[in-house]
């Protein structure tokens, strides 16, 4: 917002002091930014100011009053019940200020994020309203070179009707989209790079990014075209001897021209680059100048159309029986003239026979025709109109001719290279036609991919759009009625004017001269051309400044007032590439492909956005619908396939390599697309029809809550739990990555949020994908069961729980103690889910090792549903484990037969499609060895000997004292100090007399004796007994076997009914797997997860 710079007096009576102070910044509600000594103060009125504004106070040097300090203590006392809330919050008037006072930014993608705001330069430059901003650039790029070159060609070759049906697609699609157009741009500011921020802002960076790209190089080399028609109206039409290239031989027109076509076109992009580097200001000064030359032009077509209603104008076509002859080898249109009663040859009898002889050899269908003269433009009342309905497509080469006229063809056609006629140049049908029209009508973005030169895109976008193509629209559609109505259809198939001595065919019906027209679309191209160069380098830069494409960057540098100066270098380079293939016909529908795919994602996003009904979806622009848009989408679709399915093929290919790389690079973007909504809609809907019951055993995967441990600094402790999680799962199911933080949530909310990034961080890193829940609760116990209950979300929750085995159990002070872990078994088992214990985690292998040999065995001891079976066979489909070979190891008791087992094993297996060699273990029983008595002994007289270490606070204080006493350590039992010292405190202060010394003494020794003369004594349970005689076993047995296994897969058993037996439960375990290097102890979920049916 402009100011006045003033001078402000400020009179402190309390201080007796004057300021005067120089105000150089912008005057908002409520502050005045000050400059003093090039520091900035505010000076914030008393009665106007409002603690917590989003503002931050600095105060004056120069004020430092007692009384203004004391008043200072009142201030924003109406609102001090907000007061914590706007420390952090702005005022709703401060925040209404600034939203007032918002301006574009030019030429660069303003986010309201205040990290993008950032990041960008403030610029200021020409701020445009609709009628230049929008209106006349896209009436220039639409009235650009079909118009004028190409459009009574398509009429006369297509016929009126289809020409009709032609147009009238064409319009139809780009108003479609401009209504969708219209309602994006209505639905917040729209920076530069109108389209591309469009799709981008509603279908996402991927979308937006190859759109983009893709609109960016269609605009390109739409100026490329535009420059071409540029140049073959020049050499065409007004000068055609300043051609650098002359044609020397019959054969060689078309390759002359294009090179001519290289040089004119390489020297006039470089001279519109230079415009459009001075600035947009001038290229707009020069549109308006463009712009009314065109505007006479198609005044002078409709002038001309009323004139040939009383007075048609004199072009006459001369024909040889049916067929259309070229007037530029000669004037007059007949055999031979009488002259003072002498007959003489005419220039055209010298072009079909050898001599000027009346008995001269000419060519056959010459002698057996006349030659006949026609009126070119018969007039809109001559009904000629009939003729030119109906269509008359041709094959490339063929003689252009007229339908009804009489003609004797000749035995025996000879060659016609060299003869006067007028030839088709290229193959004619519908929909090349459709190709080839279409980019007339694809100025629509010209407004918006510039809308950062606007002074509100949002009302001048939809206004200036739509009345273009109105405008455009009815001057097409009546263009092609009239143009039928007073054209003779031999001289609308004529492309070149070659039937009325080379003159534009459009320009034959204007009045008061052709040269109106020739001059008209002169400029005209001209000034498309330039549009194009104005707005595609600011595209790109918008596309670079966004960063979604890394290689682009450099591309959104620019001048100091934002002028896109590289960005202009590569347009310019791109529309060279464009200038050298110089055929305007085949760069055609190339530009149809790009432009027709930008519209369609423009339709695609209004579908999306107003279906998926978002709250942030309001539209100014009222007149959209959903279905609208979705026809406008399929209409643009189709047309891309009319046009020629194999370049829409290879569009949609280029288009789909943008989106993977920049998917793969660069999208780290959320803008709150609507392909994100429509994702969660679409998750919605799969959840809704997801049964909240166990799927099909066919359909079954383990859908894993992994329990992480955390340190004291939020990092996971055991990473490799997260490798062999990626290895197991391979990016298919629901994986959950948990972890429980102890105590409150209020205390430990920072906490949460840097583990939950160290969490993901580590997933990124181990390529886990899946989700991250962090919970918080007063003991690690109670989190532990909040996640196994509350993880997951409807029908996707977990039914399988992966945690590491708590390697220092034994030790009383770490949190994730036996009993906790013990808790969890039995939780699992309660919540019929799996559990998977890793055991000796950090010795599995990451991702990025390889196992080129080794075994993966399985000891099946008891059935769980054949988990034991599935979890190799999805590990060796990671890469890590491929190599690896499955065994499949069982236990046979006395009473098997042995041999039976391993047949019946295979067969199940076989039945299963599982490739693995099966081994039968025999077990006998035998009687219980002293090692294992010795082994249970002592678990028991361990457990014992805790349980009466439960001593109180005191009692326990003084047995630390008595430990660390230098006198008294070594009276003491060895197993006690060592029991004791693990579970006290380091350091008691105390204060000890000798009497007291020596009774507590005396006291401590006595009972110590006693209690441990009962332990020593105690003989082991039976039960336990037998329970570590299957362990010891087992365990030798599995050594014997798999100690060099990569992976060793073991039954898991369940703990004991009684809970008093939970920690020998941990001691038989540590047996069981003792020796083994990687051990994955398996405990089913009590269904059957793997099927022999298909």
């Amino acid at each position: 917002m402009a100011f006045t710079p003033t001078f402000h007096v400020y009179w402190l009576a309390a201080c007796s002091r004057v300021i005067i102070i120089f105000s150089c910044g912008e005057t908002t509600a409520g502050r005045t930014e000050l400059c003093i000594q090039s520091r900035v103060y505010w000076h914030v009125p008393p009665m106007s100011a409002h603690k917590g504004d989003g503002i931050a106070r600095e105060s004056s040097p120069f004020i430092n009053c007692a009384e203004l300090g004391r008043r200072s203590m009142y201030e924003g006392k109406n609102m001090a019940l907000f007061e914590e809330e706007m420390d952090s919050n702005p005022m709703v008037s401060s925040l209404l200020n600034k939203l007032a006072n918002y301006t574009n930014l030019t030429q660069g993608v303003v986010e309201h994020e205040a990290d993008e705001d950032s990041k960008r330069k403030e610029v200021k430059g020409p701020q445009m309203g609709t009628f230049i901003g929008v209106y006349l650039p896209c009436l220039q790029n639409i009235l650009g070179v079909i118009l004028f070159l190409r459009l009574t060609w398509i009429v006369g070759t297509a016929g009126v009707l289809e020409s009709f049906i032609i147009v009238f697609m064409c319009c139809a699609c780009t108003m479609l989209t401009a209504i969708s157009m219209s309602a994006i741009a209505t639905n917040g500011v729209v920076p530069a790079g109108g389209s591309y921020y469009m799709i981008s802002r509603s279908l996402g960076p991927e979308f937006g990014g190859a759109v983009g790209l893709c609109f960016y190089l269609g605009t390109t080399f739409a100026g490329a075209m535009y420059i071409l028609g540029t140049i073959e109206i020049l050499l065409t039409y007004i000068s055609p001897s300043a051609a650098i290239f002359k044609v020397a031989d019959a054969g060689e027109e078309t390759e002359a021209m294009l090179n001519n076509m290289r040089v004119y076109g390489t020297c006039i992009v470089i001279l519109m680059a230079i415009v459009v580097f001075v600035g947009v200001k001038y290229v707009n000064k020069l549109a308006l100048v463009f712009l009314a030359c065109v505007i006479l032009s198609i005044i002078a077509i409709y002038a001309g159309v009323i004139k040939t209603a009383f007075d048609p104008p004199d072009f006459p076509i001369c024909l040889l029986g049916n067929r259309t002859l070229s007037k530029r080898s000669f004037d007059v249109c007949a055999k031979f003239t009488e002259s003072n009663n002498e007959t003489k040859t005419t220039p055209l009898w010298l072009l079909f026979c050898d001599s000027s002889l009346l008995n001269a050899t000419c060519d056959e269908y010459f002698s057996l025709n006349n030659v006949t003269e026609i009126q070119g433009i018969p007039g809109i009342t001559s009904g000629v109109l009939t003729d030119n309905l109906w269509s008359a497509y041709s094959e490339k080469g063929s003689i252009v001719e007229k339908k009804d006229q009489p003609s004797i063809a000749g035995s025996e056609e000879s060659k016609m290279g060299g003869l006067p006629y007028v030839f088709t140049d290229i193959m004619t049908y519908f929909t090349m036609l459709v190709g080839i029209y279409f980019p007339s009508v694809t100025g629509i973005m010209a407004g918006s991919n510039r809308s950062g030169d606007l002074k509100d895109a949002q009302k001048s976008i939809p206004t200036g759009t739509i009345l273009a193509i109105s405008t455009t629209s009815f001057i097409y559609l009546s263009c092609i009625v009239l143009f039928g109505a007073c054209i003779e259809g031999v001289i609308l198939r004529d492309k070149f004017g070659e039937a009325v001595n080379g003159n534009l065919v459009v320009g034959t019906l204007a009045w008061p001269s052709p040269w109106v027209i020739v001059i008209g679309s002169f400029f005209s191209t001209c000034g498309a051309g330039l549009q194009s160069l104005t707005g595609a380098p600011r595209l790109l830069q918008a596309i670079a400044r966004d960063g979604i494409v890394p290689f682009i960057q450099i591309f959104g540098h620019g001048k100091a007032n934002g002028e896109p100066t590289w960005a202009l270098l590569l347009t310019v380079g791109i529309c060279e590439i464009g200038i050298l293939i110089a055929s305007l016909d085949s760069v055609a529908p190339i530009l149809s492909m790009f432009f027709l795919m930008c519209y369609m994602f423009v339709n695609l996003a209004c579908a999306v956005q107003t279906l998926l009904r978002t709250p942030n979806w309001r539209p100014r622009f009222k007149y959209y619908h959903w279905t609208l848009s979705f026809v406008g989408m399929s209409l643009c679709l189709a047309l891309m396939f009319i046009c020629s399915w194999y370049y829409a093929l290879i569009a949609m290919l280029i288009a789909g390599c943008i989106y993977k790389y920049i998917e793969y690079r660069g999208a780290e973007k959320e803008w709150g697309d609507g392909i994100r909504g429509l994702s969660l809609n679409a998750a919605r809907y799969a959840l809704l029809r997801v049964e909240d019951g166990p799927p099909h055993t066919k359909n079954w995967r383990p859908q894993l809550l992994v329990l992480l441990n955390l340190d004291n600094e939020q990092l996971v402790k055991h990473p490799r739990l997260l490798s062999f999680t990626s290895q197991l799962k391979a990016g298919k199911g629901l994986t959950i990555v948990g972890s429980v933080l102890q105590g409150i949530y209020l205390d430990k909310c920072t906490e949460t949020h840097k583990a939950e990034e160290n969490v993901k961080a580590l997933m990124g890193v181990e390529k886990t994908k899946g989700f991250c829940q962090i919970v918080v609760s007063p003991n690690f116990r109670d989190g532990i069961s909040y996640l196994i209950q509350s993880a997951g979300l409807g029908g996707m929750k977990h039914n399988t729980v992966l945690m590491a085995w708590p390697q220092s159990w034994k030790q009383a002070e770490n949190r994730f103690s036996w009993k906790n872990f013990v808790d969890t078994v039995r939780e699992t088992t309660s919540a019929q889910q799996a559990l998977l214990v890793a055991k000796n985690i950090d010795l599995f292998p990451t991702n990025q090792e390889r196992f080129t040999e080794g075994n993966i065995d399985v000891w099946w001891i008891v059935h769980d549903g054949g988990m034991l079976m599935l979890l190799p066979f999805l590990l060796r489909q990671h890469k890590v484990w491929r190599k690896c070979k499955m065994r499949i190891f069982t236990v046979a008791q006395m009473d098997d037969n042995s041999i039976q087992m391993k047949k019946d094993l295979q067969m199940f297996l076989y039945h299963l499609r599982l490739n693995a060699q099966v081994e039968v273990v025999e077990m006998f029983e035998n009687d219980i060895s002293a090692f294992t008595y010795e082994k249970t002994l002592m678990m028991e007289q361990r457990s014992q000997m805790l349980k009466q270490m439960q001593l109180s606070k005191n009692e326990r204080e003084r047995e630390a004292q008595l430990i660390h006493d230098k006198n008294t350590a070594s009276r003491s039992a060895p197993a006690v100090e060592a029991s004791v010292a693990a579970a006290v405190p380091e350091k008691v202060q105390m204060t000890w007399t000798k009497e007291k010394f020596v009774a507590e003494k005396h006291k401590n020794k006595d009972s110590n004796v006693s209690g441990f003369k009962d332990i020593f004594n105690m003989k082991p349970n039976q039960s336990n007994v037998r329970r570590m005689h299957t362990a010891v076993k087992l365990n030798g047995v599995v050594l014997n076997k798999s100690q060099h296994a990569q992976l060793v897969l073991l039954n898991m058993p369940g703990p004991p009914k009684n809970r008093k037996g939970d920690e020998n439960y941990m001691e038989f375990l540590e047996v069981l797997t003792e020796g083994l290097d990687r051990v994955l102890l398996v405990r089913g979920s009590g269904r059957e997860v793997i099927t022999i049916y298909s």
